[in-house]
């Protein structure tokens, strides 16, 4: 599994304490100031260090340094619980999917308008290419070859939308499954969705990705 990681030592020892059973967690660091890597390491986790900032380039790091055949990506922050990962793993080990992704559902907290607004509207154009989904979330499940063959160039918030445009593009089996969507830990805050200013700029991003 790999965790994209920059300041959440609040949350890691929580959410890596959840992974199920067999699966082995990589913790990118991306920059952080808080000793989240210390904190990653000490709760067993293998700690990969990318230098250049952005998302994507940590998802990508973190899928060069994975070994195993099946990969899943999920956000550090504790925001959706690992023991929902071998639901999504398992339409793609069946055979039945090329990519699960997860279709966020607010649980005990509201999700900021802006940040709503704008997953919606890249959402909607993603479905008008004919890609079968309605969130840009950050959890997903594939197998680690077909990632990579993918050839996504974007490193920084457009990861997740190529990801999608060129797996819809190659004809790839996209299934979307509900996932708790929860409050994050206790003194962390979003990147992204944590400001309007972080929301426009993952819009930015994704937007350059589109076009």
């Amino acid at each position: 599994m790999v965790l994209p990681c920059l300041d959440e030592a609040a949350a890691l020892p929580a959410v890596l304490a959840a992974l199920p059973a067999g699966y082995r967690a990589i913790v990118v660091d991306n920059g952080s100031r808080d000793g989240s890597p210390d904190v990653a390491r000490s709760c067993g986790a293998t700690v990969v260090c990318e230098s250049r900032r952005g998302y994507g380039a940590a998802v990508h790091t973190g899928l060069e340094t994975a070994t195993a055949e099946f990969v899943c990506t999920l956000d550090a922050d504790g925001s959706m619980d690992p023991a929902m990962l071998p639901q999504l793993l398992q339409p793609v080990r069946d055979g039945r999917a090329d990519l699960v992704v997860g279709k966020r559902i607010p649980a005990g907290h509201s999700w900021p308008w802006h940040a709503r607004a704008g997953n919606a509207v890249i959402a909607v154009l993603l479905r008008r290419r004919g890609v079968p989904v309605h969130d840009i979330g950050a959890v997903r499940a594939a197998r680690r070859s077909d990632l990579l063959g993918l050839g996504i160039t974007d490193r920084a918030f457009g990861y997740p939308l190529e990801l999608l445009l060129r797996a819809g593009e190659a004809g790839w089996r996209i299934h979307e499954l509900p996932v708790d969507y929860r409050p994050r830990a206790a003194g962390t805050r979003s990147k992204v969705s944590g400001s309007v200013r972080g929301t426009l700029r993952a819009v930015r991003d994704m937007a350059a990705a589109l076009r």
